[in-house]
């Protein structure tokens, strides 16, 4: 695929913390676990002394680190949730090669070296290529209010349980409720969530006669994943669908190979099971425009709940 985001640095350590920028800009929602998958120190290994690429400001040794991660204000990345992490500045000739080889998996290329002026300290620029548009971040809605209403709710429940036990002497019969109303709250918010994913995940179309997730699926699909490793018990069919153009023995095949690309996504990046995943193909069978079997919205992959 042609590169989106070429990096423009002055030195060699600076271009790598370069390149930490450009991810974050092409991820804006990515967390500290997901820059340490997407660049694994196994793979990049940047020198022989450091223990990591990535610090957080959480991690016991972050304020230990000076001297060999970038730490000031401008060189630091900030997550979506406002927290620091610093990048590794030790980088040798043959670990900064296999940095920009890997780096290409994300669709980052770098420049040659820009040349600086004597005593100038050495930086980075980025260029957005091919049209590319980077995401702006989704600052989700906080539910805290309704998660404080909902156990005021189960606190007054409880209490109006307890008198009238007390009254009655029938000590058995609050538990048995009490743990009713808990499932309740928990199955409400399940539901919620799923809901919310679903119609995100449901939105995200595929280019016309394209099997490849767009970057907007791959995040609905991660935290369509921590759902699923909370909750063991789901499993999930998912659907691909075409529109209407086109043979329909394509669209068929088309269609099974946008399910499977999602459920290859679900087990090789976000380590679900594969035995909780199914994959089906639907071609152009149940479009979701009846109006305009043609329309974008029609090229798409929904998931169904199985439980």
């Amino acid at each position: 695929m042609p590169s989106k985001v070429r990096v423009y640095g002055k030195a060699q350590n600076r271009t790598s913390l370069g390149i930490m920028h450009a991810y974050l800009v092409m991820y804006p929602q990515a967390t500290v676990e997901d820059l340490r998958k997407a660049f694994p120190k196994a793979d990049i290994n940047p020198d022989s002394g450091m223990s990591e690429i990535f610090v957080h400001e959480s991690d016991p040794d972050y304020k230990a680190s000076s001297g060999w991660f970038f730490e000031k204000d401008d060189e630091v990345l900030v997550l979506q949730d406002g927290s620091k992490v610093a990048v590794c500045m030790m980088w040798t000739k043959a670990s900064f090669d296999r940095l920009v080889k890997h780096a290409k998996l994300y669709d980052i290329e770098v420049a040659e070296f820009e040349k600086g002026q004597r005593g100038e300290k050495g930086g980075f620029r980025l260029e957005y290529l091919n049209g590319y548009v980077p995401p702006v971040a989704v600052v989700k809605k906080s539910n805290t209010w309704l998660w404080i209403l909902l156990a005021a709710l189960v606190v007054i429940a409880i209490l109006v349980i307890l008198l009238l036990m007390k009254g009655c002497q029938k000590p058995a019969e609050p538990q048995i409720v009490e743990v009713e109303k808990v499932v309740v709250v928990h199955d409400t918010l399940y539901v919620q969530q799923i809901e919310e994913i679903e119609k995100n995940f449901n939105a995200a179309e595929f280019v016309q006669g394209k099997a490849d997730l767009s970057e907007s699926a791959k995040f609905v699909l991660h935290d369509l994943a921590k759902i699923m490793q909370k909750n063991p018990q789901v499993r999930l069919r998912l659907e691909g669908h075409t529109s209407a153009e086109g043979d329909a023995d394509f669209n068929q095949k088309l269609s099974e190979a946008r399910a499977q690309a999602a459920v290859q996504f679900m087990v090789e990046h976000e380590g679900i099971d594969a035995s909780r995943l199914e994959a089906v193909g639907k071609g152009s069978s149940e479009l979701k425009n009846t109006d305009d079997p043609m329309a974008a919205e029609n090229r798409r992959t929904e998931f169904i709940v199985l439980e």
